[in-house]
């Protein structure tokens, strides 16, 4: 007989688990803007060439969630985690000894993109998402609140041991700490599955003997890649997400150099990327826990791509500290609603067990317009010798997806229903 007052559901400790596994994988992946510069400087590489790799990083990203997606919902994820952390963890050693393009592009762009879509959203999102139904949203907000935890917490160590060392002890010790937590947090919290194979529904609700299986009990597993590719709503859903990373990781990358540009100092230039992540730590927990009180979690996501345009205007005109922190926290607080968002848009839509296959295919186009802005950011950069561009083109496109999103529709329970009614 359990404890119900000592009792604490599983899927929490996936939440914790999945929190600390994003904040290691993302931390490191953010703090590339950090390196950017450096790299530059000590090779004599052009931005541009630096930001490819970065690009060619998320393409081979989004290209693996695909893969991780369909894995998600048929082995354990521990496996995935493990296998993740040590490819990212080799990559990551391998990148301090790169001293062509070419190596750069294999060990950071190539076997960095594989390692980070064994430790990244598509994962960690998923498994929270199958342990909750009713608390969905509060729970993969919790969750994604890791993504900002770690920026935070690893651009500033990465701007110190830049500032005390070199580019190079930074990717080494980020290659320890990715190996050393990454594994212990596999074994740790992801052990266990789905709810139901221990006895629980989601949410934590206790099965009960003989009685009639609620409606997520009889829900495929699986639906058929021909049958998702061939929804309007995937598409648009898609194009939206893509387009909006597009900008989302332009900015992460040459945020730090746009305000060492403007005579910023790297420490204060590293912090104004962590205050980004610390207010996407805030939007994220809102978001998340605004999309369990309305109907469709898509007006959140209007709210959040509306603050992400305005945090680009503030960027456009700021060549001081003061305004650069003011971009950091109406932008990041934006940004935040993108993790929790996404698989919960998905799940309202196609389901809580079909949720790893489609977020790995949303992945990828998420991935496709993230390798894009990196790249094209720093070609816009060599050919105008500014920013400014860049950051206009940012504004439109976040203008555009705005204003898409609101036509994205909720299924009526026709393809996959998540529950008896709406949710």
């Amino acid at each position: 007989m359990v404890n119900n007052k000592r009792f604490l559901f599983w899927g929490w400790y996936v939440v914790l688990g999945a929190f600390l596994v994003l904040a290691v994988n993302y931390g490191v992946r953010y703090s590339f803007g950090i390196f950017l510069k450096p790299m530059a400087e000590e090779y004599g590489w052009s931005r541009a060439v630096i930001s490819l790799g970065a690009s060619f990083n998320m393409l081979v990203y989004s290209v693996c969630s695909i893969f991780v997606g369909k894995m998600v919902d048929r082995i354990p994820p521990r496996r995935i985690i493990v296998a993740g952390a040590l490819m990212a963890s080799l990559s990551l050693g391998f990148v301090a000894f790169a001293t062509t393009p070419l190596a750069f592009y294999l060990t950071y762009g190539l076997l960095a993109g594989i390692g980070s879509a064994g430790l990244g959203v598509v994962v960690c999102n998923s498994s929270v998402a199958k342990w909750f139904h009713k608390r969905r949203g509060t729970a993969v907000g919790l969750a994604t609140m890791g993504i900002s935890a770690g920026t935070v917490a690893l651009t500033p160590l990465a701007g110190h041991i830049v500032k005390m060392y070199d580019w190079k002890t930074g990717f080494l010790c980020f290659s320890l700490i990715t190996f050393l937590i990454g594994v212990a947090l596999a074994f740790l919290f992801f052990q266990k599955t789905v709810p139901e194979a221990y006895g629980w529904h989601p949410d934590g609700e206790k099965r009960a003997r003989g009685g009639t299986e609620t409606a997520w009990e009889d829900l495929p597993r699986q639906l058929s890649r021909r049958v998702v590719l061939c929804d309007i709503q995937f598409w648009l859903l898609s194009a939206c997400l893509s387009l909006s990373y597009l900008a989302i990781m332009s900015v992460f990358v040459h945020q730090v150099p746009y305000a060492l540009d403007h005579g910023i100092g790297k420490v204060a230039a590293a912090s104004s990327l962590a205050t980004v992540s610390f207010s996407a730590f805030f939007g994220q927990f809102f978001f998340g826990w605004l999309s369990d009180r309305i109907r469709d979690a898509k007006y959140a996501a209007v709210l959040g791509f509306f603050m992400m345009t305005c945090g680009m205007g503030f960027l456009l005109i700021a060549q001081s500290l003061s305004l650069l922190y003011l971009f950091a926290v109406v932008f990041g607080f934006g940004y935040g609603c993108l993790a929790p968002l996404t698989p919960i848009l998905i799940a309202e839509r196609f389901g809580r067990h079909a949720l790893g296959g489609v977020y790995g295919l949303v992945t990828f186009f998420i991935g496709l317009g993230g390798s894009i802005g990196p790249f094209l950011a720093g070609y816009m950069y060599d050919r105008f010798g500014a920013y400014r561009h860049v950051w206009l083109f940012n504004i439109v496109l976040l203008l555009v997806v705005t204003t898409a999103i609101l036509v994205l529709k909720k299924k009526n329970q026709c393809m996959v229903p998540d529950s008896p009614s709406s949710r």
